[in-house]
């Protein structure tokens, strides 16, 4: 049989997804909420990072211990985590547990106690994750990137601002619970071997009656193009690029997708055979597509020791431009054969389909099928990439270092 996806949307606004998998015997449940980062208000950045722990501290009759152990007893692997623009409620379970376990989701986005004697341990936790930043020079130049490269609040990181988390009251975290959780724009997937019309009921019997709020906006402020410094004494230079790309929803996604996967989709992509492999300039070289609603990007980073830093910005982006250049049949074979692997693997993960299936309806407002995920890897060319970098060359570069001495950009000198 082939793939099965069902889709309802409640009188309330809160869209049901399922994906029945009867080759399982598990199932995953995935929720989005339009709550993440970019919905801090100023001066309580990092608040939506300690909303979605509080949320999981207590719930309905149970409170946090009988929370965890109710879970636990129904053999539930959880997380919850925060983007830029969605709070993301997850479990995996056996497909029979599916229900009870959906019960107490039902508790955990709906009647979360948030308590205030828990909320110093969870500004504790906030606090240890962000001043972590300082120890992953990568991910501490990404952040940085990303503040300044993408507009307000989309730029905005869930670890937040220490004196902001610090600051933060009980009163704070409950007010933004009740301003933005709420049926509409909010996605609920499923998938496993599950039933459709059970699922559909329950549900309705969980959520129907969860009262619609008013639709919380994101205006954007313009960014422009920039190249900063940030100065840290040590040996190493940490360099993270980003530039203008396709959006998911363009037609030009899947050759962004492979170009990206050219320049650094394994041990043949270019930047690791041009920066690392020829020329020994460093470390970690890597280059990745990035997407929102409305738009897309290219980013890189490199690590380097801080002598080789400026010959390292002068070979990276001397790659990235010269794809334009043209790509090989090879090298689009690669793309598609790990797009391919990749689609394959996601067919078999519960947690994967579900989390893909919500993906697909917050951008596109539907499930692509595999059918057309296939047509679309099977028809990218060397062309295609070529007329693509062709509409979306590289420029309005932003540039971010972190290490002893700034750098410049080839253009530049």
């Amino acid at each position: 049989m082939g793939q099965q996806v069902f889709q309802h949307t409640l009188a309330n606004g809160l869209v049901l997804l399922a994906e029945r998998m009867e080759h399982v015997r598990s199932a995953a449940i995935n929720f989005l909420v339009p709550a993440g980062a970019a919905y801090d208000p100023p001066g309580r950045l990092g608040l939506a990072s300690v909303v979605a722990d509080l949320m999981t501290r207590g719930a309905g009759d149970r409170d946090s211990r009988q929370l965890a152990l109710a879970l636990d007893n129904l053999g539930v692997d959880r997380d919850e985590s925060v983007g830029a623009v969605n709070m993301r409620f997850w479990g995996s379970t056996l497909a029979r547990n599916v229900p009870a376990t959906l019960d107490i989701f039902a508790d955990v986005l709906r009647r979360p106690h948030l308590p205030d004697d828990e909320l110093e341990p969870v500004q504790a936790l906030a606090l240890q994750d962000l001043q972590s930043l300082e120890d992953a020079p990568q991910q501490k130049v990404m952040v940085e990137l990303r503040r300044r490269y993408y507009p307000r609040p989309l730029n905005q990181d869930r670890r937040g601002v220490a004196e902001h988390i610090e600051a933060l009251t009980i009163d704070d975290v409950r007010d933004q619970y009740a301003r933005l959780f709420r049926p509409n724009g909010s996605i609920l997937s499923v998938a496993g071997n599950v039933e459709w019309e059970p699922l559909k009921a329950q549900v309705e019997r969980l959520f129907g009656d969860w009262k619609p709020g008013e639709d919380a906006t994101l205006p954007l402020t313009a960014s422009t193009p920039l190249s900063e410094h940030l100065h840290k004494d040590t040996q190493q230079t940490q360099i993270a690029l980003a530039y203008p790309a396709a959006a998911i929803g363009s037609p030009d996604y899947y050759p962004a997708r492979a170009a990206a996967s050219v320049l650094s989709g394994g041990m043949a992509s270019r930047l690791f055979t041009e920066v690392r492999e020829k020329r020994g300039l460093c470390y970690s070289v890597s280059a990745w597509h990035e997407t929102f609603k409305d738009r897309g990007s290219m980013l890189a980073y490199a690590g380097t020791r801080a002598e080789r830093a400026q010959e390292t910005l002068d070979v990276t982006v001397g790659e990235l431009r010269r794809l334009s250049l043209g790509v090989t049949d090879d090298e689009i074979d690669r793309v598609r054969a790990g797009l391919k692997s990749s689609l394959i693997m996601q067919e078999e993960s519960t947690s994967a389909r579900a989390g893909a299936i919500a993906t697909d309806w917050y951008y596109l407002g539907r499930v692509r099928s595999f059918d057309e995920v296939q047509a679309a890897i099977d028809g990218l060319t060397p062309a295609a990439v070529v007329g693509y970098l062709g509409r979306y060359p590289v420029r309005g570069m932003t540039l971010v270092t972190l290490g002893p001495a700034p750098l410049t950009m080839p253009e530049d000198r």
